[in-house]
């Protein structure tokens, strides 16, 4: 009763946040309509497309699945992407979205899908994902990952390339841990991202942030108003995060998320206003929260594997 009575509470918190917050008037955001659990997306195409206000081509924008880390805060003796959400693992529930449930809405809308999705995996656990890029040739690809985020982010766009030719300007950039994401706040990075050169889907703060020095004591406390916590996916044009990663490393800088190599350059970062249900697993915790939001959009994970 009491974990109950604790993700109620949870999920209440979500709500009155997402009620009670809002994007700093001078800050450049796209806002979307933001609800408890995110726009609801049912299995059924038709439903899928009533609640977003526009379906953007996607034609042009190569995807790239993070999936290689080791998910060590998670205590389990698995990747956190492997682990199961709602009876199926997290990282499928990524590659049923980009690879089903995206195409098909830009299907109905009469615009493009993405051409390409590149998934960063460890070579081990390739085979046992081989049967599920069989299953889409041609726009499903493994890339292996790097000894940092960076490197496995340029290995992706490196197979985006490959097999994409020219045909992709943009690369979008997800994280595997973060299942929740939604099309609608898809589209809206993906616009702001052609309109900008890069953009990142974000949230305002909601905590109270305090800067530290040793770790014990409490140097200042930051302003909240200014800061924002980003989350994935991160789009930028491929010509420029190809100059940005000649510049870093040239440069040894360290970036800690993708957009940071532009921010590196010294170009615009458009902050795309995302919503709070976008959370990334990282704790046991997490999962119970996603499996929540997923009863409350009532959907059904997709079996990737049933028919191959």
């Amino acid at each position: 009763m009491f974990q109950s009575i604790f993700f109620s509470l949870v999920l209440l918190a979500i709500h009155i946040s997402i009620g009670e917050t809002f994007a700093p008037s001078n800050a450049v955001v796209k806002r979307g309509e933001v609800s408890l659990f995110g726009t609801s997306e049912k299995n059924d195409n038709a439903a899928a497309t009533e609640n977003i206000p526009h379906i953007e081509d996607l034609g042009n924008v190569g995807f790239v699945l993070l999936a290689g880390g080791t998910g060590s805060r998670m205590k389990a003796n698995m990747p956190k992407q492997f682990l199961e959400l709602k009876g199926m693992p997290v990282l499928h529930h990524s590659l049923d979205l980009f690879l089903n449930r995206l195409p098909a809405v830009c299907e109905q809308a009469g615009v493009k899908g993405p051409p390409i999705v590149a998934l960063v995996l460890d070579p081990k656990y390739q085979p046992e994902y081989q049967p599920i890029v069989d299953k889409y040739e041609g726009r499903l690809a493994f890339a292996n990952p790097g000894i940092e985020r960076q490197g496995s982010v340029e290995n992706g766009v490196k197979k985006v390339v490959e097999l994409a030719g020219n045909q992709c300007t943009h690369v979008a950039i997800h994280d595997s841990a973060r299942p929740l994401v939604t099309i609608e706040e898809i589209c809206n990075v993906v616009r702001d991202a052609k309109e900008y050169g890069a953009a990142v889907l974000g949230v305002p703060c909601k905590a109270t942030i305090k800067e530290s020095e040793d770790g014990a004591t409490v140097l200042r406390t930051i302003p909240r108003a200014r800061l924002w916590e980003v989350h994935t996916p991160q789009v930028i044009e491929i010509a420029k995060l190809q100059k940005g990663f000649e510049k870093v490393t040239k440069e040894g800088l360290e970036v800690t998320d993708d957009v940071s190599i532009v921010e590196a350059m010294g170009e615009t970062v458009k902050l795309t206003l995302g919503q709070y249900t976008n959370l990334k697993i990282t704790t046991p915790e997490d999962m119970d929260v996603a499996s929540a939001i997923l009863d409350e959009r009532k959907m059904t994970p997709v079996d990737l594997l049933a028919d191959v």
